[in-house]
Formats: C-alpha cells, structure tokens, sequence
C-alpha cells in the first residue's frame, strides 16, 4: 500500500534537505535497525538524538561532506540510469522527496518504474566492491535496510539493484539482480521503524515537557 506524498524538490538542494528534516530516511535504515548484544547500538542513539534535534530546532542536521568517492558516485549516477535502460529496455523515471502521509519518515529514490510498482537502487562503488558484487551474484546485505524502507514507504515489493563502474570491460561495467519482497519482511521493518518513532516523539515530549518546567520555575521564583 502506498504512503507517501511527494515533494517536488531537487535531490540534495537545501529544500531536499529541509524535507528529509526529523524524518526516518531510508539512507539511514541501516543505523535505525543496529543492533549490539546489550543496550542500544551508537548508529541508532547518534540517528534517533539527530532526528529529536532536527524536530526541535527545524533545521537539517546532517553532515553534507562529501567526499571523492561519493562525488563521483553522484557524477555517474546517471551513466548507471543509462546502463540499466539498456539491460532492461525500461524506462527509468524520478522524483525528488517521498515523504509518509501520516508518519515522520520518508525516502529519496534512485528511480522508478510505472506508477511506483518497482524501485531501482543505482550505486557507483569502487572497482573491487563492484567486482565482489558480481562473484556474490546477489544484493548486498548492507543495502536491505534501505530497500525495505523504500518499499515500506511505496508499496513496492520488485526491487531493481544496480552496480555501475565504468573503469571496467563493457560486460563487467554493470551489475543488475531483482529483490522480490515479501509482505513479511516490509511488516517486520514497519514494525521496527514505528518503535524507533515513538522513541523519537517521545524523547522530544520529554526535552519540551523539562522546558515548560523550567519556564514555570522562572515564573513563579
């Protein structure tokens, strides 16, 4: 089932971040659902104290450094686009900001096909990562997390991923495998962001309720 709303904005403009602000992102499932043996992992406390940030002073609170690596991966994101037409002969499209119509979480796709029915995940990583993706001849555990999110947010259950590295031969400069989905698997991550949620909205009611305290001390002193 379809939960979003989109905003029309360019990827990584000031109003692309602006929208993502206080919100679960699908880039940052991954840190949502860390995990150690005892207490709360530091990915998921750091994510859920930047998201009660971004909450009470509206204001992004990323780190936009971007390093040579991620540069050249934005600059070849279209060369991937490009590649996967030609595997598939489909026609990719895109969209700025999917934001959830009724909870704080959203995502930002790498593309599209038909009416949202599947998402395509286009990444540009160095060469000897892009090589092991093909040996594995699989997706990449890393990236499950943000392709549930996506599919959580869309209602997507085909899942397109695609590695690009056009250092390489014709024939080993694109990787392409399909992920189906499960109801399962997108109901287990919902489960686990609606959770992360309700810490976050708590933690702000928490920080708000201890200034109002403060305020009426002021008062009434």
């Amino acid at each position: 089932m379809r939960h979003f709303t989109v905003v029309n904005c360019e990827q990584r403009s000031d109003e692309w971040r602006q929208a993502r602000a206080g919100r679960l992102t699908a880039s940052r499932a991954s840190d949502m659902l860390a995990t150690i043996k005892s207490g709360e992992a530091a990915a998921r406390r750091d994510y859920r104290m930047q998201l009660v940030a971004e909450r009470l002073s509206g204001r992004p609170q990323d780190d936009d450094y971007v390093n040579a690596a991620m540069q050249r991966g934005i600059e070849l994101e279209p060369m991937a686009r490009s590649a996967f037409e030609l595997l598939t002969g489909k026609v990719v499209r895109e969209c700025g900001f999917l934001a959830h119509s009724s909870l704080m979480a959203g995502c930002s796709l790498d593309g599209y096909l038909g009416d949202f029915e599947e998402l395509v995940s286009l990444k540009c990583p160095k060469t000897a990562t892009h090589l092991g993706y093909w040996r594995a001849g699989i997706m990449p555990a890393a990236y499950v997390p943000q392709m549930l999110a996506e599919c959580w947010i869309t209602g997507a259950r085909r899942y397109h991923f695609v590695s690009y590295d056009d250092r390489l031969p014709d024939g080993l400069q694109a990787f392409h495998t399909v992920r189906l989905v499960t109801d399962a698997e997108v109901e287990g991550f919902e489960r686990s962001a609606l959770a992360f949620l309700a810490e976050v909205d708590r933690e702000c009611g928490e920080l708000e309720a201890m200034v109002l305290a403060d305020a009426d001390k002021v008062v009434t002193a």
